[in-house]
C-alpha cells in the first residue's frame, strides 16, 4: 500500500516537471547580422576566373565568447545588455557579413577551408576584440584585427579595423541595429584592404 501511495505521488508530480526551468529565460527576440552588400542570388561564381580567399572566423576574447551583448561599463569591466542575445556567437555572424561583403565587393570566391585545399587562395584571420556597447561614449564599436596572408607572398599583412556608431541607449533595441552597421562598416573596409 505504502508503494502504491509513493506511485502516485511521483505520476501526480510529473506534469510540473515540464514547468521547472533551471536555465536562463530566453529574450522574446534573438539578434543577429546582416550584410548589407551581398552576392545576388543566382549569380554564380567560379575560382578558376577570379581569386579566392578563405575567411576564418575570428578569435574572440572571453568576453565574447557568448551570445550575450557586453557593454564596457569603464576601462576593466564589463557588463551585458538585459534581454540582449545572438542567435549564435558573434564571431560567426561577424565572419558570415565579411564573407558576403567581401564577395560581393571584390568579386572574390569564398571558400571553406576545406574547398581551399587544392586552391591557390588568400588566407584572412584575425581577432574580433571589441563587439559591443561603450557605456561611456554611448557607442556601438566594432574592433577587428585582421591578418591577411595573400597566395604567393611571404610575409602577413595585419591591420587594425574599428567602427563606431552612436546609440541612443544601452539596451537590446538599441544594440542590434547599431553592431550591425558597425559590423558591415568594418566588412567594407576590410573587403576594400583585400581588395580585387
Amino acid at each position: 500500500m505504502k508503494t502504491l501511495s509513493i506511485a502516485i505521488g511521483l505520476l501526480a508530480a510529473l506534469p510540473l516537471a515540464g514547468c521547472i526551468s533551471f536555465g536562463a529565460t530566453p529574450p522574446d527576440t534573438l539578434m543577429k547580422l546582416e550584410a548589407t552588400t551581398q552576392v545576388p542570388v543566382g549569380q554564380v561564381q567560379n575560382s578558376a576566373t577570379a581569386k579566392s580567399i578563405v575567411i576564418g572566423v575570428p578569435v574572440t576574447p572571453q568576453s565574447l565568447a557568448t551570445q550575450r551583448v557586453p557593454v564596457a561599463t569603464s576601462a576593466t569591466s564589463v557588463a551585458y545588455v538585459k534581454d540582449a542575445q545572438w542567435t549564435e556567437p558573434p564571431s560567426r555572424l561577424f565572419a558570415r557579413v565579411v564573407s558576403d561583403t567581401v564577395s560581393a565587393r571584390t568579386g572574390r570566391v569564398v571558400l571553406s577551408p576545406v574547398q581551399a585545399v587544392a586552391e591557390a587562395n588568400d588566407d584572412l584571420e584575425g581577432e574580433l576584440r571589441t563587439f559591443g556597447l561603450d557605456a561611456a561614449t554611448r557607442e556601438a564599436v566594432v574592433t577587428f584585427d585582421g591578418a591577411l596572408q595573400r597566395a604567393g607572398q611571404p610575409a602577413t599583412e595585419k591591420r587594425r579595423f574599428e567602427a563606431r556608431v552612436p546609440v541612443a541607449a544601452i539596451d537590446a533595441a538599441s544594440a542590434g541595429p547599431a553592431l550591425n552597421q558597425a559590423a558591415n562598416q568594418v566588412a567594407s573596409e576590410v573587403a576594400d584592404w583585400i581588395g580585387r
